[in-house]
C-alpha cells in the first residue's frame, strides 16, 4: 500500500493468522467476555484500549472470534459508545496539538504542513462516517469543537 501524503511506496504490514474459531486455550466464555467489555467501558476506556486489556491481561486474541461482535457493536448496544468515532477523536486531537505546538513556534513550516494534512484527513473521514451514518449529517469539523472535544 502506497503513503497518502509521500511519493514513497510506504512498508508493508504483518498480518494476523487465519483463524475461524476461537482458540481451545481462551478459558473465557461469551458472556464473561461481554460483561469485561462493558465494565471497561464503563471506566471511560476506548474500544482500542478494551481490545489491548483484553489480549493482554485475559488471553482473548480476538473478541469477534470469541463473542462474534466487536468490542464497539457490544458497547453500541449497551449504550457506553461514543457518539464520535475513536479514529476521529484521535486525528482531532493531534491537530489540537499541532495547532498549540504552531502558536509557540510560528515559523515551523513543517509542522503547519503536517496540520494540513491532519486536517484533510479529518474532513475526508468525516466525509466517510456521514456516508456511514455515524455522523449526522449537519455535524461540520472545526478546531474550536476539537478543542472543547479533545479535552
Amino acid at each position: 500500500m502506497s503513503r497518502m501524503h509521500s511519493p514513497k511506496k510506504g512498508q508493508s504490514g504483518s498480518t494476523r493468522p487465519h483463524l475461524e474459531e476461537n482458540p481451545d486455550w481462551v478459558h473465557l466464555d461469551e458472556e464473561e467476555i461481554r460483561e469485561l467489555i462493558v465494565d471497561l467501558a464503563s471506566k471511560g476506556e476506548t474500544a482500542s484500549q478494551i481490545g489491548i486489556t483484553l489480549r493482554d491481561q485475559y488471553g482473548v486474541p480476538d473478541v469477534e472470534l470469541a463473542i462474534g461482535n466487536s468490542i464497539t457493536e457490544v458497547m453500541e448496544a449497551n449504550d457506553l459508545g461514543s457518539e464520535i468515532p475513536e479514529d476521529l477523536l484521535g486525528l482531532m486531537e493531534k491537530a489540537v496539538n499541532l495547532k498549540d505546538h504552531l502558536e509557540e513556534n510560528p515559523k515551523d513550516k513543517a509542522n503547519r504542513r503536517s496540520l494540513r494534512l491532519v486536517e484533510s484527513k479529518i474532513r475526508r473521514l468525516v466525509d466517510y462516517y456521514k456516508e456511514q451514518e455515524k455522523l449526522e449529517e449537519d455535524w461540520r469539523y472545526s478546531m474550536d469543537k476539537a478543542e472543547i472535544l479533545t479535552q
